[in-house]
């Protein structure tokens, strides 16, 4: 019997993601699928039974709360929050939060610790579960979930699960963004899946270039492109890279790619030129 590739099958499952629709993908098995490309040798399958695990108790928790399930969004809240946070006892790795570790979902389970992406990937996936309606708020420099329904409830995952009111938001927002920043109609803006799993990654991509990992960030780049192959901007970056590194023939590919996408956006004239030295080189 022929041995799989674990990093081959991880990327082709990426690969088959970014041909769904956004409405279809399992957010939790996609970004187990991202971590097996960090942790190819790592038991996966555990970790999946994990997920399996959290959804079936989450469709327990809303059985057993009829309120939470008619819709009331702090009872939703209150359930998720017990279940991930005290049963489980996920938290967020406020001491060593630049470890690589809080961003692939497989330490995230492991280690029960993780970053607020990676802990909000746990909680959209117990929330789709049960049958409650939730998405990421991209909220600046730290991730947010929201309960929707009957309004709204907003989640700071990060900190075990706690809902934040306006006060709290306004609080947040200019500890990160500054202290005139203030909310806006876009500052509680709902993200797609796939933007959620995009914002996981680029902590990966992120720390890899502040570490000087031009290779590992370009690969991360291009597992994300797997994910969202329409990612415009990702494809100008993973152009950049290619081109910092040599890579003359992928640089060109990318770059490309971008312009295919975006031929007359505001990069467009500056990309166009950067892909006619690049095809000198290459003479």
């Amino acid at each position: 019997m022929a041995m799989t590739n674990p990093l081959l099958e991880a990327r082709a499952a990426l690969e088959a993601a970014g041909r769904l629709p956004d409405a279809e993908l399992d957010i939790a098995a996609v970004a187990l699928q991202l971590a097996r490309v960090d942790q190819p040798a790592a038991d996966w399958q555990a970790a999946n039974q994990h997920l399996t695990d959290i959804a079936r108790a989450a469709v327990e928790a809303a059985a057993a709360d009829p309120e939470a399930d008619a819709g009331d969004l702090l009872r939703r809240r209150a359930a998720l929050a017990e279940l991930l946070h005290g049963q489980l006892g996920y938290t967020g790795d406020a001491e060593t939060y630049d470890d690589l570790s809080n961003a692939n979902l497989l330490k995230v389970i492991e280690r029960r610790r993780g970053l607020p992406v990676a802990l909000g990937v746990l909680w959209l996936h117990a929330a789709e579960a049960a049958g409650w309606e939730a998405h990421g708020v991209d909220f600046p420099g730290h991730f947010l979930v929201a309960l929707a329904g009957r309004g709204q409830v907003v989640v700071d995952v990060f900190g075990g699960g706690e809902p934040l009111d306006a006060r709290d938001l306004r609080a947040l927002l200019k500890k990160f963004a500054g202290e005139t920043a203030e909310l806006g109609r876009d500052t509680l803006a709902p993200m797609s899946k796939r933007a959620v799993l995009l914002r996981l990654q680029n902590n990966i991509k992120l720390r890899r270039l502040r570490e000087g990992d031009m290779a590992g960030a370009v690969a991360c780049t291009e597992d994300m492109l797997r994910i969202a192959p329409d990612a415009v901007s990702l494809w100008r970056e993973a152009g950049l890279m290619h081109q910092r590194l040599g890579h003359i023939t992928a640089a060109i590919m990318s770059l490309e790619r971008f312009l295919a996408l975006s031929p007359d956006g505001p990069q467009a004239s500056r990309v166009r030129g950067l892909l006619e030295e690049l095809r000198q080189r290459l003479n």
